[in-house]
């Protein structure tokens, strides 16, 4: 099909301004920060905390650094996740994480122009959590900034055929929130947005280790056991994690071998409720798309996804064949460099734009 005036002048406008700016992909994500530089590939993947120095206001790190102080820091700074559940939750600290970040992936690389960026946010959020990312994006030093619902970014970096009349589904397991989305015809048909995720399971990991062990551990060291041992079914070898902590009872420190027993234990009811959330989103979506979704199988994608078994016990709760994507921490991200590199194609997906040229009839 012949492009009209306006295609043809959004494209020479997006070549020239191509050559004066970068293009940056983010998955803002509530654990972790994932960031992609066109031309470059994913430059950046760091936790998604930023330290900050209550005197003074000042940030004092950001990333892998500022996680590292966790649970470790002086009363006057503190370690905090400005966004939390998926959504923006300190504005001020989040504009100064995204700068940080944009001015680190574009090192060596800085352009005459501000970049053009996409942001991949979690589904379902307010027309104000909306501008609040994009106003933050804005405030770090992006020139343009679209925003692109995470499922369909999933989507996308998998590779999934979204534009064809047929369905697909795919489930986004992250820090704060889980992404249940079903998509066909470009556009999410259905989607469902819990706070089932990974901070979830953490917290379960504590409470249980309290409960049962009479221990208090922390959060960043229920994360290490979830990691090295969480699974949602027995597998042929039996894991263990040595796990130290205070004791309830004496207060003293105290050491404990922690099994993939326990941590299914832990996490069970927070699975099972996971599974009902999906039943759910099937039980409301047209039958000809859920005939789709049978044959091509349900997408993990996430940190989530990488809990052992999970696939496989998914499958069974269901009866719908769920599999897990090739690389599934950066499907969001790996979709928002899809994006950038085809942005009309992939214009309509996209939640909001400020792109000033808009087509006319």
């Amino acid at each position: 099909m012949k492009k009209g005036f306006f295609e043809t002048l959004r494209d020479y406008k997006d070549r020239v301004l191509g050559l004066l700016s970068n293009d940056i992909g983010i998955d803002l994500g509530t654990a972790n920060t994932l960031v992609y530089v066109k031309g470059r590939g994913i430059v950046i993947n760091e936790p998604s905390i930023v330290a900050v120095n209550q005197k003074t206001g000042q940030v004092v790190a950001v990333g892998a650094q500022a996680k590292e102080m966790l649970g470790r820091t002086p009363a006057h700074i503190i370690a905090v996740q400005p966004v939390v559940d998926g959504v923006i939750s300190d504005f001020e600290v989040t504009s100064e994480m995204l700068a940080y970040l944009i001015n680190k992936a574009q090192q060596g690389h800085t352009k005459l122009l501000g970049p053009r960026v996409v942001v991949g946010v979690p589904s379902g959020i307010t027309s104000v959590e909306v501008r609040a990312v994009r106003d933050a994006a804005r405030d770090a030093g992006a020139r343009e900034v679209h925003i692109i619902e995470e499922p369909m970014a999933a989507a996308i970096g998998i590779e999934l055929p979204v534009h064809e009349p047929s369905g697909s589904m795919v489930i986004d397991i992250g820090g704060g929130t889980t992404d249940i989305g079903v998509i066909s015809l470009g556009g999410l048909v259905n989607a469902r947005n819990v706070r089932i995720a990974g901070d979830r399971f953490n917290t379960d990991i504590v409470g249980h280790a309290r409960n049962e062990f009479k221990m208090l551990i922390g959060v960043k060291s229920a994360e290490e056991i979830k990691i090295a041992v969480a699974s949602v079914a027995p597998g042929r070898d039996k894991l263990d994690v040595i796990v130290r902590g205070r004791d309830l009872v004496t207060g003293l420190p105290r050491e404990m071998v922690v099994t993939d027993q326990d941590v299914r234990n832990a996490i069970g009811h927070s699975v099972e409720e996971l599974v009902e959330a999906i039943k759910e989103v099937l039980e409301t979506t047209q039958p000809e798309i859920i005939s789709d979704v049978m044959q091509r199988g349900i997408y993990l994608a996430g940190g989530g996804a990488l809990i052992r078994g999970l696939p496989e016990f998914l499958t069974s709760a269901i009866g719908v064949p769920v599999v897990v994507a090739i690389d599934p921490l950066t499907a969001v991200v790996r979709g928002t460099s899809v994006v950038l590199d085809d942005m009309d194609t992939y214009r309509e997906a996209l939640l909001r734009s400020d792109d000033e040229l808009v087509p006319t009839e």
